[in-house]
């Protein structure tokens, strides 16, 4: 059985540098909900692959600068 893989996420970090946008605001410009952005950003959530580029496309940087993974042993 393969070893699961953890997602972390840097969207908290990126929210404050783009002018302290909001959830509700990043919620807008990634065709999301709130509580989607909240789960994903509490770590609860993994968000698909299309609502992951979406939400890099919302702040302008690359899918891996809000995302990371690592493999749990």
């Amino acid at each position: 059985m393969p070893n699961p893989i953890v997602i972390t996420n840097n969207i908290r970090k990126l929210r404050f540098f783009a002018n302290e946008m909001t959830q509700q605001e990043l919620a807008e410009k990634a065709g999301a909900s709130r509580q989607t952005i909240i789960a994903i950003e509490a770590g609860k959530y993994s968000p698909s692959l299309e609502l992951a580029f979406c939400i890099a496309d919302a702040f302008g940087v690359s899918i891996t600068e809000v995302f990371s993974h690592e493999v749990k042993e």
